[in-house]
């Protein structure tokens, strides 16, 4: 997997990268990751994945990493 770049945004780390004619789109928010795969066919390249990932993307993301610290959050209290 070859690292491409880190996307700047007000929201997460975002990272990009390329593997087996894929871009690899990495989502991370302390413990917790994203990952979304987009073939290189269906782009037209780098510069295009940086216009897909609008504040409402983002915002998204931000929702689902909540979602899933709560739902660790329940899984970890069940155990105690």
């Amino acid at each position: 997997m070859r690292f491409v770049k880190e996307i700047e945004n007000d929201y997460c780390k975002t990272q990009l990268y390329s593997f087996n004619n894929k871009y690899i789109i990495k989502f991370e928010a302390g413990m917790y990751e994203q990952i979304y795969k987009v073939s290189e066919l269906e782009i037209s390249g780098e510069d295009e994945i940086d216009e897909m990932l609008g504040d409402s993307f983002y915002k998204g993301v931000v929702k689902r990493f909540q979602e899933m610290e709560e739902e660790f959050e329940k899984i970890i209290d069940s155990i105690d």
